[in-house]
């Protein structure tokens, strides 16, 4: 005989009520005998429904996103979606925080909550950026703008602690990568020095706020080895603004590039053959990669198809630090100035008018005549005596 599951659990109880001994009713159905006590105790509960089956979905989720949260993240993402905003999971994230929701979802849960709500179409057509305008150089040709960056530290199998100074010219993305077990002055020089007598001397020079490129906070006016070595080359320096190193982006992609074709697969035993490997790894990367940005050319071909005259140091070794002041050219800096309309020039503050706030500035001091001028776009905000020490 086929028995329906309530059938069966109705029998069951009703056979135990009448006093049939629960062993004998589980022997009779085929059940264990702990089966027979679980429904004769739902019987007993007094719920008209207790032979139904129930849902097995625990009541109670540990790691449950509360249902507010998952709201708020749908609201937020379609919000800056409608007001043409980036509005991927870190995006959503940020504005969360600010707006204090509680908790506060991990990059990961947002993307986890995106996908199950059906927010994950991309915005059609071009991404057209509606935030504040961005001080960014032109680079129409090659060795018109480098960006460099410090990696590191950095570790090879065994015990090779490394920094690599990483430089990309712009328009070619042909690289250099000199590593140095140190950063202090001279190793630097001599980094900055190798990379410009393979790729050429650049007009401009694109930076973060390392104190190995500025100076010191304690002497904002002292200029560092960058701003030296630099000016002394007619090259002039721009800073980016402070943490903010998404602005030096292309050097920031290629360091990706760097970890994941050099320092998760060259085998490197010793110090002495790090710059060999560099170098190799440099060449190959010059020579062979292919760009889109460059119609699928390599940087060399595209080098070579630009037909620009380079300009190199015209010294083979690099000078001796101290470095002497440059007494000519200027160094820039690009700063985001917010509500208290303070500029920070590696840690020296001053007003700005009203028309600053909340914009990108760039802060340029000329060395020869002294003078500190603040531009916003191409009208003239302000202009300072700077006196440089």
């Amino acid at each position: 005989m086929t028995w329906h599951p309530e059938d069966e659990r109705r029998w069951a109880v009703a056979r135990v009520e009448a006093g049939d001994p629960v062993t004998t009713v589980a022997v009779a159905l085929g059940r264990s005998r702990e089966w027979v006590y679980l429904w004769l105790a739902r019987a007993r509960s007094g719920d008209p429904a207790w032979a139904q089956d129930r849902s097995h979905r625990p009541t109670h989720l540990a790691r449950c996103t509360p249902s507010e949260v998952v709201e708020a993240v749908s609201l937020v993402r379609l919000s800056l979606y409608n007001q043409g905003l980036l509005c991927g999971a870190q995006n959503i994230r940020w504005e969360l925080a600010e707006l204090s929701v509680t908790p506060l979802p991990s990059v990961r849960s947002i993307n986890r909550i995106l996908a199950r709500e059906g927010l994950t179409h991309r915005r059609t057509g071009r991404y057209t950026p509606k935030g504040t305008p961005y001080p960014t150089l032109a680079a129409t040709r090659p060795n018109q703008v480098h960006q460099i960056d410090y990696l590191g530290p950095c570790y090879l199998r065994g015990s090779v602690r490394f920094w690599s100074l990483n430089t990309v010219d712009l328009t070619t993305a042909r690289c250099a990568t000199e590593p140095v077990c140190s950063r202090a002055g001279q190793a630097t020089v001599d980094a900055l020095w190798a990379s410009w007598h393979r790729l050429g001397l650049p007009t401009h020079v694109q930076a973060d706020n390392e104190m190995v490129f500025y100076g010191s906070p304690a002497h904002p006016r002292g200029m560092g080895l960058l701003i030296r070595l630099g000016l002394g080359q007619g090259i002039e320096p721009w800073f980016l603004p402070v943490r903010e190193p998404w602005c030096n982006g292309v050097v920031e992609k290629f360091n990706d590039h760097y970890r994941s074709k050099f320092l998760a697969r060259i085998d490197v035993p010793e110090a002495a053959a790090l710059r060999p490997a560099h170098l190799a790894f440099e060449q190959k990367h010059n020579s062979r990669y292919r760009y889109s940005k460059l119609g699928g050319q390599t940087p060399l071909t595209a080098l070579e198809r630009a037909g620009h005259v380079l300009r190199f140091p015209s010294h083979e070794t690099a000078p001796r630090v101290p470095l002497p002041k440059p007494e000519m050219g200027c160094y820039h800096l690009v700063r985001f100035i917010r509500s208290d309309r303070r500029l920070d020039i590696f840690g020296e503050r001053f007003l700005l008018p009203p028309e600053a706030e909340y914009a990108y500035v760039v802060a340029s001091v000329d060395v020869a005549q002294h003078r500190l001028r603040v531009m916003l776009g191409a009208d003239l905000l302000t202009e300072l005596p700077y006196p440089l020490r």
